[in-house]
């Protein structure tokens, strides 16, 4: 006898009301991160990591406004010695972070965009429905060509347009997901499969 289908329980974000797996696609990501490292630190761990790096930056900063002096015996030895080793501590927390953020104008740090592909299948209107295809561009694929490619390809409507968070993704007419993975591992072999997720249920779940 098969068993009983189970209720999801959707988790909603406090800060901007969508469920916690959207808030990175929501409207300011930012204000949403503090309730989601306290609430929901299993959606994004990233977020875990990113909070203690900023940490690891400010022991360095405070280390760096600070002059040791060489001089006063042993006193100012010790002292030294205790301020390499919290640097070096700190050097090795920060070492992963560089790898991954860049510096913009000003000096702000922008994190590097994790590249993943993500496909969700949205009904509007009770029975017109449209498949989203975000982050493409992510593997050097330019938006434009790929709508093209699609279009032909299920026979149906695609148009490159921004999305809820300003960033430029495909619509396509109808519901392809079916068949859009194997077309993107084919068409763009840049794009692993393993990097290609879908949206059911308001959850992120891999689509191989």
């Amino acid at each position: 006898m098969a068993e009983k289908p189970q209720a999801v329980r959707v988790q909603y974000c406090q800060v901007c009301s969508l469920p916690a797996e959207f808030c990175e696609f929501g409207p300011d990501f930012e204000k949403c991160k503090p309730w989601l490292i306290q609430n929901a630190p299993d959606l994004y761990p990233d977020l875990l990591k990113e909070a203690s790096d900023k940490e690891a930056d400010k022991v360095s900063d405070q280390l760096q406004s600070v002059e040791i002096s060489s001089r006063g015996g042993d006193g100012g030895g010790a002292a030294a010695a205790a301020a390499v080793a919290v640097a070096a501590a700190s050097s090795g927390a920060s070492a992963s972070k560089q790898e991954e953020v860049k510096r913009l104008p000003g000096g702000k740090i922008k994190k590097k965009e994790k590249q993943e592909v993500v496909i969700e299948k949205i009904v509007r209107n009770k029975r017109k429905c449209v498949t989203t295809v975000k982050g493409l561009e992510l593997f050097g694929v330019k938006l434009n060509d790929a709508s093209k490619k699609l279009g032909k390809k299920f026979a149906t409507g695609a148009s490159v347009v921004k999305g809820p968070t300003e960033k430029e993704q495909i619509d396509v007419q109808g519901d392809i997901s079916y068949d859009i993975v194997d077309f993107i591992t084919d068409t763009w072999p840049d794009v692993p499969a393993a990097a290609i997720y879908f949206i059911e249920d308001g959850r992120k779940v891999p689509a191989a």
